[in-house]
Parts: structure tokens; sequence; C-alpha cells
């Protein structure tokens, strides 16, 4: 399946902002290259997690491991253009799920392990999907075949730890079998992933992203974190989203390094494994970074001399905390701000200095007047609209909606109604609030959101979505929910509700209990409840959810 036009396709390869390369055959390369060195290493605690030892593989056995799995999947029927949902932690497994699925040329889905029955059959039938892959157990719970139980029975469900194996022993058979597809999947224009990001009115949505957009941004990603060939890079976000597949997955193979896991996150573990396995490249959650910052002793208690760079991102970042690291701890701190969609914004020493600076502002990229040292600000055009007329905004601390334009975006959401998504000369409305700021205007500051979103720890939930599954809510008249402020994960969750007076006020528990019966996700529960006379709205009935969240935050 290719999503982009032809025009678009010969625009950015004559520019050589498409390379052109696939991830498979990124990695058949180094297996020829450099077959011995440690390709992708599991965690240390794999075994509390998936009740199975630690793998670590070498970039030959990596290629074998992914040319079993490849054929295994093909005489299961599952080939070119199939769509594949895969739930799994950030284990070996995965890594291979994504290059044997390239081999065949059929398209994975990635979806976080918190997601429940509710979410899959949404994805389920949204991507008609051919098959679930899985594991037969996490944290000791049978995690697939409980999700694999309500999809719909023309889906496989495949599990690893039983209907799946990994084999990492040579097959020659299993490679010339495969060789009729590469015609299909070398192809680099072709549809890789359908990840998922919130919709502002529902559920969430496909957003489809080929190899040569993944490639982008890896690049981009490897500029920003001055990866160098056999770097170590230790990845502790769910490999289901933009962060974690163009850091890590496509940097990873694209400059030949050695691909360390964990999940979920331990900071004890993780620190463990910086430490152990020498990691270059990181990227750490904000409030881990301030914990870090705060607690000196912490840090010298590990040695992290091998470690280069650290990224960070998905809310906002401290500036006595980057001042920390780069004049006590020696180490620079890269801001990333990105989506799914394919916003691809690096705030990086090369282009800022100061690292306060670089802690909330973001280089004005592909704006026109303003030119930056990096070379990934080439792959991105940007410009700030009023989102009432769309008329382009110019001067600086005047919040509007960001646009943005390029090789790194996506050709829309799939089998959506892209109309409203895109401006009239192809770019792409993300819902962020920005501002321009700075003494020549070169920067960018994230001033909010035009559109209805809650980040939690990163991932971003609707809460549209949360306030219909919450309709018939025994106790309740009406409810909705908000975003509240937290420090460790950026956004919470409150439920909003305004009782019923002919019965008993529902409980925080009564809520949760009320939603986990739908089978929502754990990460889309509420944590807190208030309970009010009325919900703000305006003139046409609409929740204010601004002004709800404004009312709970300030109490």
């Amino acid at each position: 399946m290719i999503t982009s036009p032809q025009h678009t396709i010969d625009t950015y390869q004559a520019s050589g902002l498409w390379e052109g390369r696939v991830l498979h055959q990124l990695l058949d390369e180094h297996s020829a290259s450099v077959p011995q060195q440690m390709a992708v290493a599991d965690a240390p605690n794999r075994q509390d997690l998936v009740g199975s030892e630690p793998l670590r593989l070498s970039y030959e056995s990596l290629q074998h491991a992914s040319y079993n799995l490849a054929l295994a999947l093909v005489e299961r029927g599952i080939g070119e253009d199939d769509t594949v949902i895969v739930q799994l932690p950030n284990i070996v497994e995965l890594v291979v799920c994504y290059l044997a699925l390239s081999r065949i040329g059929a398209i994975i889905s990635p979806v976080p392990v918190q997601y429940g029955d509710y979410e899959l059959k949404h994805f389920a039938e949204s991507l008609n999907a051919s098959a679930l892959i899985s594991i037969a157990q996490f944290k000791g719970e049978p995690l697939g075949s409980e999700r694999g139980a309500n999809l719909p029975t023309n889906l496989s469900v495949l599990l690893f730890g039983k209907d799946l194996h990994l084999e990492t022993r040579a097959d020659e058979g299993a490679a010339a079998k495969l060789r009729a597809l590469e015609a299909v999947s070398s192809d680099a224009n072709r549809i890789t992933t359908v990840c998922w990001t919130s919709g502002t009115t529902g559920m969430p949505k496909g957003v489809p992203r080929s190899h040569n957009m993944w490639v982008t941004v890896g690049r981009n990603c490897i500029e920003a974190g001055d990866y160098q060939s056999g770097d170590v890079l230790l990845n502790a976000f769910p490999m289901v989203n933009m962060a974690s597949i163009s850091a890590f997955l496509y940097a990873w193979l694209l400059k030949r390094c050695s691909l360390v896991l964990h999940h979920p996150f331990d900071p004890g573990v993780f620190l463990q494994q910086m430490q152990d396995e020498k990691v270059n490249f990181t990227i750490i959650p904000p409030a881990v970074l301030n914990q870090l910052a705060k607690n000196e002793a912490m840090w010298q208690q590990f040695d992290f001399s091998a470690l280069r760079s650290i990224g960070s991102g998905s809310a906002p970042l401290a500036p006595w905390m980057m001042e920390k690291f780069e004049r006590d701890y020696g180490k620079c701190i890269v801001n990333y701000y990105g989506s799914n969609e394919g916003i691809n914004l690096l705030s990086k020493p090369k282009d800022v200095a100061d690292p306060a600076v670089r802690a909330f502002m973001f280089p004005r990229f592909g704006s026109a007047g303003l030119e930056w040292p990096s070379s990934a600000s080439k792959t991105i055009w940007t410009k700030v609209l009023n989102p009432d007329t769309g008329e382009e905004i110019t001067a600086s601390g005047v919040a509007g909606e960001l646009a943005v334009k390029g090789p790194t975006v996506f050709d829309g959401y799939w089998q959506t109604d892209n109309s409203d998504v895109f401006t009239d000369d192809g770019y792409f409305l993300t819902g962020d609030l920005v501002e321009i700021c700075g003494d020549q205007q070169q920067f960018y500051r994230i001033a909010g959101r035009c559109k209805d979103i809650i980040n939690r720890g990163g991932m971003k939930l609707s809460p549209s979505e949360i306030d219909v599954l919450l309709e018939g809510l025994p106790g309740a008249q009406e409810a909705a929910v908000c975003a509240y402020p937290d420090s460790i994960l950026g956004e919470r969750i409150c439920a909003c509700v305004v009782p019923n007076a002919a019965e008993a006020p529902p409980s925080l528990q009564d809520v949760v209990a009320f939603l986990q019966a739908k089978g929502v996700a754990k990460i889309k529960l509420p944590e807190r409840l208030e309970l009010l006379e009325t919900l703000p709205r305006n003139a046409l009935g609409k929740v204010q959810r601004f002004a709800l969240q404004e009312q709970i935050s300030a109490e």
C-alpha cells in the first residue's frame, strides 16, 4: 500500500530527502559486514516480565530470526499489505516482528501492552486486521489469550511462547522462499506501520507511515543525539510510536548501533543498564531527570562516563535541570517535540546553545528567512495559523496553531475523512498552540492545545472518548473528564460528575469499575473524582473543557 502521491515521491526522492531505504535491508547490510556485533538485547528483568531468560542477539542471529519468523507468518497466510496488530512489551521479539513483517510487505500496527479489549477491538475492525501477535504471559497474566478471546473470529491470534518461537538458526530455505516478496517489500514508499494517535472527537486514529518517512525522522534523531557507528542505545519508551520507532528502531539500524531494551520503566534497572551496557544515548522522562538533578548522590553512584547525550520530551523541561546536567554532570540534553503524524522539532546544542533556552524553546525549522546549522531544519516546513481564520501569524507572543509540512509528515489518517486535517497548500494542522518568540523571532514556545487531548506520561488520550464511555454511569446525571497537572506524568485524568439527585453519587472506585467493565485500558482510568453542581458549557451546549480544567487545577 502506498499513500503518497507520485509527485510527492518524485520531489522528495529527487532532493535526497527520501533515501529509498527499507528496515530489513539495513539489517541485512550489517549482518553481512559485522555479523557478530551485538544487535539487540533484553533488559535483565525479562524473566519477571514474560517468564523467560533475557536474550542477546548478534546481527547475524537477528537476521536469521527475522527470516524464520517471516516464513512462519507467510505459512499462516500473512503477506503483502496484510495488517498485523502487535501487542508486546519491549522485548527482542517485538524488534523481530518489525523486521519480519517488513520482509513480507505486511503492515505492523504496534499497540501498548496497557490497551485492553475495547481498544483492540476497534483497531482490529478499523484495520480489518489479519492477525494479533502477542505473548503467552506478561507479569504473570495471560496477556495474549485474554486479548484475543474478544477479537473477531476471522483474526488469527499468534502468541510467542505458544504458537510462535524465536528461531535464530540459519535456514537458507527460508531466505529462498521469501525472495519472491522482495520486489514488494523493498519499496520504501510502501506503508510499513500504522500507529495510533488519540482523536479529538472519539476513538484513536490510525497513522500510516512509510519507510521513507521513518528514515527521514531517524536521520534527524541521529543528528540530534550525535549517534556514532557502534554506539549503544538504551530504549525505555514503548516501541509503539514516534519517539521510540524513530530515535531507536530506525536510527539504530541506520547507524549500525547496538539496541538495549527496557520496559516497563524501572529506575533502578534502568540506571544499572546505563552503566553496565556502557550506554552512549538514551531518552529519559522529564520527571526522572528532575529527580536525578536533585539527587546528585544517586547520579554519582553509577559510572555514566560512556553517556554522550540524553533525549527527553513529552512534557515541559525545567531550565534549572538542563543547566545542572550540562554544568555539573557534563551531559547535554536534547528536547524533542514530535508526534506520530510527523511533527519533528528538535532543540539541541547545535542550534540552541543555552540549555535554559533549550528547555522550552524550539527552533523555527522551515520558517522563511531563518537558517539553522542542523540538517534536520531542511526536512520540515512550519508556520503558525490563526485557529479561527486560518490566517498566518507572524507576530511574537500571539498563540496560534502550528502547521507542518515535509518528508516526515504522514499523508492522512487511516480510512478517515482528512478534509479538515490539512490546509489547501498541504500543511498538517497539528492542533498544538505555539507562540513565536526570541529576540529575532527564531523560536517557538509551546503554548497549549487547541484540540482536546490529555497527555499522560507521553500517551495522548482523547477526553471526548472517555466522556462517551461514561454515559450511563450509575448515580450520574452527566459526566466529563479533564486533565489535572501532575509532577511525574505531566497530566492525569479527573472525572467530573454531576450527581443524579435521586441516587447515591458514585465514588472514584465506582467510576473506575464502570470503565473497567467496558474493557478500557488502565491508562484511561480516572485517578481523581470531583462532584460538581454543573458542567461549564458554551452557548451550543458543548462542555468547555478548558474551564473545567482551570476549575479542577485551582482546587
